[in-house]
């Protein structure tokens, strides 16, 4: 078995007896001020392929072909007297995660169903299809575990939205199956997933598009570290044991992902006091060949929180409802350490759930008091002892990149251009300005009437590509457009001499001989 399958718990065939350590789970952490919706909306996405062209029998494929998503949304409703959901009518949805239409519960469904017996006719909170509260509220996108189903934790999912976050997720599943892959490709496929989501939820009435987070457990919890690393909007990380902490082979793989660089905060949970003694004996070496994604999370906050009486699946509230999962960590493979059970499992999620609100307040919503609450001690936020422990880091400067080089010269201002660019190499001997996104700011900012700013990149630029004829080309262009007329001929001509070929330079330069309107006649700039 790979280190990942002895760290996902596999939900067991036989149906075990209830466990003696504890009640079933009851989540306890308090309701926010809204009742909470529950939507179910099939979609699909429409620009990959899920299914194959030919079925399981080798005949000819005749279905929709599009990636089917189950799509769930928690969302602060109106109050109503209807009943809200039960464990038993989540499990439900098990029948068309990918079958819209035509529901069929998978013998595995089945198994899992079972194990969750003894607490199917518990309710939860939710009301399905009630009125939505008008609004906009800020987004949560959650991303399961490996092979997960989108209400794995629909107690976090549900307090959350009670406390005025829409809440979203969909099935963790491979690129072509209802079961994920242990490789990059699947984390590919669930990245991807998160930034359909993230486009759904900024086309929905009630959302703020300026406010959005992911919550990742466990799988989830690498995949949404790859979706963060592609999209700008997300302003918030929550790591639910992710596998950011137990497959950082797979961030090396990608080529793409740079925790380093990250400057969104993140929430890290552990699960127990996971050693490194016990990483190295979990772990293959391909695991954990690539970069420890916290350690190298300096430019973002980072506060990081072990949970001493969970284990990987108690982080999941609907694991921590199936029997077979407790017989297996209690009986047959002992995972809970010291005297730590069932009870402590409890306490632990509403802690995790509690310390999840407070941050997204903190990062999404700006609220101080959110913030100072992830700055104290546990005991100071009526953490009982021996629960959890947090630490908070603050980030450490900003890493250099263009879109924070622009930042910093709007900071200092366009005369500093050349001084924040000696600074930026300092920091990172490899930073680079690219000839082709210099040109296309300093048009934006021609296009926006700002020709001493684009003047100023532009001298940036030729300096910095000395021997490019469209770079001086492009800065002679600017002033002609700024009236400095011997300013342009001469970088016209600079621009000739570099390549005597440059048709655009060479008729410039006779339109300036011949009135200086020419050259500001509106002409966008040399492409």
């Amino acid at each position: 078995m790979s280190a990942m399958g002895s760290l996902l718990l596999v939900m067991l065939a036989a149906t075990a007896p209830p466990a003696d350590d504890g009640s079933l789970f009851q989540f306890q952490a308090e309701a926010g001020p809204h009742s909470v919706g529950l939507k179910v909306i099939e979609q699909y996405d429409y620009s990959r392929t899920y299914r194959r062209s030919v079925d399981e029998l080798g005949r000819g494929f005749t279905g929709e072909r599009a990636r089917p998503l189950q799509t769930l949304i928690w969302y602060p409703a109106e109050r109503t007297g209807r009943k809200p959901m039960t464990v038993r009518e989540y499990a439900s949805l098990l029948a068309t995660e990918t079958r819209f239409g035509s529901p069929r519960m998978s013998a595995k469904s089945k198994e899992r169903i079972a194990g969750m017996g003894p607490a199917l006719d518990t309710s939860l909170w939710a009301v399905r299809d009630a009125p939505a509260l008008s609004g906009h509220f800020p987004v949560i996108i959650y991303a399961p575990g490996f092979s997960g189903v989108a209400w794995e934790n629909a107690d976090l999912c549900e307090y959350l939205a009670s406390h005025g976050y829409v809440v979203i997720a969909s099935p963790d599943m491979g690129a072509t199956s209802r079961e994920m892959t242990y490789d990059l490709q699947g984390i590919e496929a669930q990245a991807r997933d998160i930034l359909f989501l993230v486009g759904y939820a900024v086309s929905l009435a009630d959302t703020d598009a300026s406010k959005i987070g992911i919550i990742g457990y466990s799988w989830g919890g690498i995949s949404n570290l790859f979706a963060s690393a592609r999209d700008t909007r997300i302003g918030a990380l929550v790591s639910l044991d992710g596998s950011i902490r137990y497959s950082p082979g797979l961030v090396k793989e990608a080529g793409d992902i740079h925790p380093d660089r990250m400057t969104i905060p993140l929430l890290s949970f552990a699960q127990r006091d996971f050693s490194f003694e016990d990483e190295d004996r979990e772990l293959t070496v391909e695991e954990k060949s690539g970069p420890n994604v916290l350690n190298l999370w300096t430019h973002g906050d980072l506060v990081d929180v072990h949970l001493f009486g969970m284990v990987h699946a108690s982080l999941s509230s609907m694991a921590q409802r199936n029997e077979d999962t407790w017989w297996e960590l209690l009986n047959v493979r002992p995972m809970m350490q010291g005297d730590y059970g069932r009870d402590d499992a409890m306490t632990g999620y509403a802690w995790m759930a509690r310390y999840t609100l407070r941050f997204l307040d903190a990062y999404l919503q700006h609220d101080g008091e959110a913030m100072r609450f992830l700055k104290r001690t546990p005991v100071e936020n009526g953490v009982p002892r021996h629960v959890l422990a947090v630490s908070y880091r603050a980030h450490v400067g900003t890493p250099p990149s263009s879109d924070a080089f622009r930042a910093e010269v709007g900071r200092r201002g366009f005369g500093e251009l050349a001084d924040v660019y000696a600074s930026f190499k300092q920091q990172k001997a490899d930073f680079v300005l690219p000839e082709a996104e210099l040109e296309t700011w300093a048009t934006d900012l021609i296009d926006a009437e700002h020709l001493p700013e684009a003047i100023g990149v532009l001298k940036l630029n030729m300096n910095l590509y000395p021997e490019s004829s469209s770079a001086h080309a492009r800065l002679a262009d600017a002033y002609a457009r700024a009236g400095q007329r011997q300013m342009a001929i001469d970088n016209y001509k600079a621009s000739l001499q570099k390549d005597p070929m440059n048709a655009f330079a060479r008729r410039r330069l006779d339109e300036l001989g011949s009135s200086v309107e020419a050259a500001n006649s509106g002409r966008r700039p040399f492409r």
